[in-house]
């Protein structure tokens, strides 16, 4: 059997035609994964922004099966005044006495210093919704670098976060309460951490989870601030008497 020359060019041709190919695919999708990750990226108009209220009107909402009623000059967002079903639920308030947001307030609520006094809320749908001393055992003390801790500022227990964890940008503080423990996550001080914070993790109803955030300078008052947030939500769960005589057409 004999090949013409033809033949063989296409042959020859077809040995480097599919390596150049297969390469170039190659290199336009590592330079397109490159381009996603490393291009500055576009404002996405889908993300809302804040927009805060001075309206005190109670907006009815409500978190898997939690019903809430909520002050609009609480809400961050006008998607939340809405009302309704909702799958999380961003707030705000003003330290020291969780005072919602105001044409008076409007500065001290745009504050984002160290000492800042606003402490920001969102009560969201949690499937796993593990009680305080349930994600002490079951996942951080697996991170820390002793298990004991060791006696921290302000009546705290504090634990350090191993190098080798996402934790490791922050301390754990966790302090005692006649209701169980009380977890804060804050983070560290660092020069390119100029205004750190603190974070709180809890459960407030079936599969609903509340968390909040202040700033670290604020660590001193974590029993108060615990409390306010605290009795904030329970003043949020309970329906006002106008609203028991007839029911709020405009948020079923």
């Amino acid at each position: 059997m004999t090949y013409s020359d033809t033949e063989a060019t296409i042959r020859k041709r077809s040995g480097w035609v599919i390596p150049l190919g297969v390469f170039l695919v190659t290199f336009a999708l590592s330079a397109l994964i490159l381009l996603y990750y490393l291009a500055p990226t576009a404002p996405n108009f889908f993300d809302e922004q804040a927009s805060p209220t001075s309206r005190t009107d109670v907006i009815a909402l409500r978190v898997h099966g939690l019903k809430l009623w909520i002050p609009a000059n609480y809400l961050q967002y006008e998607s939340s005044r809405h009302g309704g079903a909702q799958k999380d639920i961003a707030l705000f308030a003003l330290l020291p006495d969780a005072s919602g947001w105001s044409n008076r307030l409007a500065s001290a609520f745009s504050d984002n210093t160290a000492d800042s006094a606003v402490v920001y809320l969102l009560i969201r749908d949690e499937r796993l919704n593990l009680t305080e001393a349930d994600r002490l055992s079951r996942i951080y003390l697996s991170y820390v670098t002793d298990a004991k801790g060791k006696p921290g500022p302000f009546g705290l227990t504090q634990f350090t976060f191993r190098d080798d964890t996402g934790y490791r940008n922050e301390d754990l503080f966790v302090g005692s309460t006649p209701t169980g423990p009380i977890l804060l996550r804050c983070a560290r001080f660092a020069p390119t951490v100029s205004s750190p914070g603190c974070m709180r993790d809890t459960p407030i109803a079936h599969n609903v989870a509340l968390s909040y955030r202040f700033k670290r300078a604020h660590l001193a008052q974590w029993r108060e601030i615990g409390k306010v947030v605290g009795g904030l939500i329970a003043g949020f769960k309970t329906q006002p008497k106008e609203e028991l005589a007839e029911p709020d057409r405009r948020h079923p």
